[in-house]
């Protein structure tokens, strides 16, 4: 089967819906929910996963995976994708779903979900089994959802070796990979039963073309036949169409683990509004006779605390007189209320007998002491404003891209005769691979032997994406590391 990846259009198909054995295609619906175990938060790359004596005594391609073992999910994704190995499935779906059963039934709802309809799983590698059967429309549609769905995590199946944790593992796709023009993917697949499987992808210029082969008789004549209709479906599709991404799997209950097969989803609403506001149990009173006097201590009338400041206040202005007045204007006439009066009329003191209230400190009715301001100095020193002297060396502007995270790598995409020559194949290059150099910088260099074209800035995770993403498009790239 043939069709356009950017619309979903059907260029060519010969016994589409034929069922036949998937082999390891069936390790594109593991990685599948492996990637969206990931986005939904149920496991992280990073998880060290213990692996399970059924893992472990799966037949090759294996990675070698020993029971007991832990090893992290992202290597159990390398392997799986690219060596293909058994293993490492089986211990996707363990991790997943906690056996391989459970496992088996979450594919199958995923496959369901995505419109698989003439697929049904039984376990995660692919290995013949009865009943584990798929189509070439199915797997198709399988893998175009890889690639829209799961964007990042589809440069996994164009990478020809890669890091798989025990060891680097080289890709069982690589013979494709290598020799046609823009192929960056996605999975082999071989058994007896099954014949030589693969589901390919290969984009050249604004098309992107998906071809799938079930029963090839080796690899060589299998490359062979999903090459002629790759270059079918180039010919065949349109220059300019637009992009309708596939929908997103839609699941019953909201989950691929919330529903048994064939059972219909549960709808739970949640009330969250609030009916009743309690007020808090007041504190009890405690009936320590210690406490009991306190608290009768604390409930002293406020009005004796007001007379006694008051009296106070009387002998103090009794003692000390007031200043004379200097100026007329300043004379005040004397006022003949009574202190008392006047305090009692600056605070409303409650009734004693319903509003006990804590004793008033003589600190908090006292005026408070203002520290008076610090002298103007006599003489006041400005700031020179004579320039500086010629003599005086200049600051030193320097500026440079900033090194932080790790940007220390470079690619070069060539070597031109001219500036405008190397800053065209900047721009070129950035807008055929604007995913990956999004961040990068154009920079062009001038040495003996010409113009360089440089993207600098990235990590050397984004160089090596980058121009193994280019190199795929026929592009030369060269990774520059840091000087």
């Amino acid at each position: 089967m043939v069709i356009d990846a950017r619309t979903g259009e059907v260029l060519h198909s010969r016994n589409a819906d034929t069922q036949l054995h998937p082999a390891s295609l069936t390790k594109m619906m593991t990685l599948y929910i492996a990637f969206e175990a990931i986005k939904r938060g149920e496991i992280s790359p990073d998880t060290v996963v213990t692996i399970t004596s059924k893992a472990s005594a799966e037949p090759p391609s294996k990675l070698g995976l020993r029971s007991g073992q832990k090893i992290k999910f992202r290597y159990l994704i390398r392997a799986a994708g690219v060596k293909s190995a058994n293993d490492a499935a089986t211990a996707i779906g363990i991790a997943i779903s906690g056996s391989e059963a459970a496992f088996a039934r979450r594919m199958n709802r995923t496959a369901k979900a995505l419109g698989m309809t003439r697929t049904h799983f039984k376990n995660a590698h692919g290995l013949t089994e009865s009943g584990h059967l798929s189509t070439a429309r199915d797997m198709t549609r399988l893998g175009r959802h890889l690639f829209f769905d799961h964007p990042q995590y589809y440069n996994l199946f164009s990478r020809i070796t890669t890091d798989a944790g025990m060891r680097s593992v080289s890709n069982t796709n690589r013979r494709f990979l290598g020799n046609y023009k823009g192929a960056d993917g996605i999975k082999t697949g071989y058994t007896r039963a099954a014949g030589f499987n693969l589901v390919a992808s290969a984009e050249r210029g604004s098309k992107r073309i998906i071809t799938t082969v079930f029963g090839g008789r080796s690899t060589a004549t299998r490359n062979a036949k999903v090459a002629e209709l790759m270059d079918l479906g180039f010919r065949r599709a349109p220059n300019r169409a637009p992009v309708r991404k596939p929908s997103l799997p839609v699941y019953a209950g909201g989950s691929p683990e919330a529903v048994a097969p064939g059972a219909a989803g549960k709808t739970i609403r949640l009330v969250t509004a609030v009916k009743v506001s309690p007020r808090p149990t007041p504190r009890p009173i405690s009936q320590d006779p210690a406490a009991q006097a306190q608290l009768a201590a604390l409930s002293e009338s406020i009005k004796d605390a007001v007379a006694t400041a008051a009296n106070e206040a009387d002998i103090v202005a009794e003692v000390t007189p007031p200043p004379a007045p200097t100026r007329p204007e300043e004379i005040q006439p004397v006022t003949t209320q009574p202190v008392t009066q006047v305090v009692a009329a600056a605070v409303q003191v409650p009734d004693t007998a319903t509003q006990p209230v804590q004793a008033v400190s003589a600190s908090a009715i006292a005026p408070a002491r203002v520290a008076p301001p610090r002298a103007r100095p006599a003489a006041i020193v400005l700031t020179s404003l004579e320039p500086r002297s010629n003599s005086e060396a200049q600051p030193e502007v320097v500026t440079r891209m900033s090194t932080s995270g790790g940007r220390h790598w470079a690619i070069n995409v060539g070597v031109l005769g001219s500036r405008y020559q190397a800053e065209r194949k900047l721009l070129k290059t950035a807008l055929k691979e604007i995913d990956t150099l999004d961040e990068a910088l154009r920079k062009v260099v001038r040495r003996p032997d010409g113009w360089h074209a440089n993207f600098v800035g990235m990590t050397e995770a984004q160089a090596d994406l980058a121009c193994r993403r280019l190199n795929a498009r026929s592009t030369r790239c060269k990774m520059v590391g840091p000087s």
